[in-house]
């Protein structure tokens, strides 16, 4: 089935995210650039003095190194899938696809955690999850902003310093992360999108071609985003199987690890909002190791934006209440993946 064409105005119009959903929302609306920064996802990359790679290199920058974004701007490069670049003060310039939009946000600790555990968002730039509670322990995992994880306790070190339990939950291990670092979830920011609209009556469809994502109300499109689905890597080539599917199994967090990481293998904690359609394991899920949305970069799955993807993961059949770690049926949303 061949997509019909979707005009740039068009797809800016619909997608609820601006600047094709790359940015987190403001501290302050009134200054959006307020504490922004941006992490480096990649192993390295360049600063130049105009948005361009075109032009003069004035800064080596390592993977998570942070940096301050002022503004955006946008390339002379008009074939390119994605135009965007960030501005750094009046150090330069850097391309946004292999930046991370972050922000810091410390959170007061809870000590007062249930049995059954309280899903969390890390609201820094990252953190290190450790072996024991203490900071001079052996690092478990680094875990990235809007990733989410699943706390089961709350512990205090000998410098009086309250920890979470973080549980992973595919190789069930337990871990502990700095408590200002992670956030509860509440109701409200995981509450159902359009309720009142039927499921039969919602859809979503992507469209590989253009690299889109578009959900449908009484086919209608209320929302778009663009995505990265299944790409070419050196070990093999990865496909996004075309056809009918439903989100049949969603859940809020997980730990999904491939292969060799040596060899564009993959092993990412917390994965937010996923949303199962094959056995296999194809997902729509939040993505923070790229911000190169519009292009194919992923190992089949269909990679959004994590505001995206949490938006998709409330609008979406069937829902998953707050305090489950998945939900599993025969009911879900139509996806229709198309050329």
């Amino acid at each position: 089935m061949k997509s019909e064409k979707i005009s740039r105005r068009d797809f800016l119009k619909l997608s609820g995210l601006g600047l094709a959903g790359l940015f987190i929302p403001p501290l302050d609306p009134g200054h959006p650039f307020t504490g922004l920064q941006g992490r480096v996802t990649t192993r390295m990359i360049w600063m130049y003095d105009r948005p361009s790679s075109e032009g003069t290199q004035v800064k080596f920058c390592q993977r998570d190194s942070l940096l301050n974004v002022t503004n955006t701007a946008i390339s002379e490069d008009a074939t390119s899938h994605n135009r965007i670049w960030y501005q750094v003060g009046s150090e330069g310039f850097v391309y946004s696809g292999n930046v991370q939009p972050v922000r810091t946000v410390l959170n007061t600790p809870r000590t007062d955690i249930p049995q059954t555990g309280l899903l969390a968002e890390v609201s820094v730039p990252y953190t290190d999850a450790h072996e024991i509670p203490d900071k001079t322990s052996k690092v478990a995992y680094r875990m990235y902003f809007e990733t989410t994880h699943w706390v089961m306790s709350a512990s205090t070190d000998t410098d009086g310093q309250i920890w979470y339990q973080v549980r992973d939950d595919k190789f069930n291990k337990l871990y502990f992360a700095r408590s200002a670092h992670l956030r509860f979830m509440t109701e409200e920011e995981i509450a159902p999108l359009s309720p009142d609209v039927p499921n039969a009556d919602k859809k979503i469809q992507i469209r590989l071609e253009v690299q889109l994502m578009i959900a449908y109300e009484y086919d209608q499109p209320i929302f778009a985003s663009p995505v990265s689905t299944g790409g070419v890597y050196r070990v093999g080539t990865y496909t996004t199987p075309r056809g009918a599917f439903i989100t049949s199994y969603k859940r809020p967090s997980r730990h999904m690890a491939a292969g060799d990481i040596t060899a564009s293998g993959f092993d990412l904690a917390g994965v937010p909002w996923v949303q199962y359609i094959t056995e296999s394991g194809i997902s729509l899920h939040g993505t923070f190791w790229h911000n190169d949305f519009g292009r194919p970069r992923s190992h089949g799955c269909i990679n959004l934006s994590t505001p995206a993807a949490k938006w998709l993961y409330r609008w979406t059949s069937p829902q998953v209440p707050l305090n489950k770690e998945f939900s599993f049926g025969k009911v879900g949303t139509r996806v229709e993946i198309v050329l």
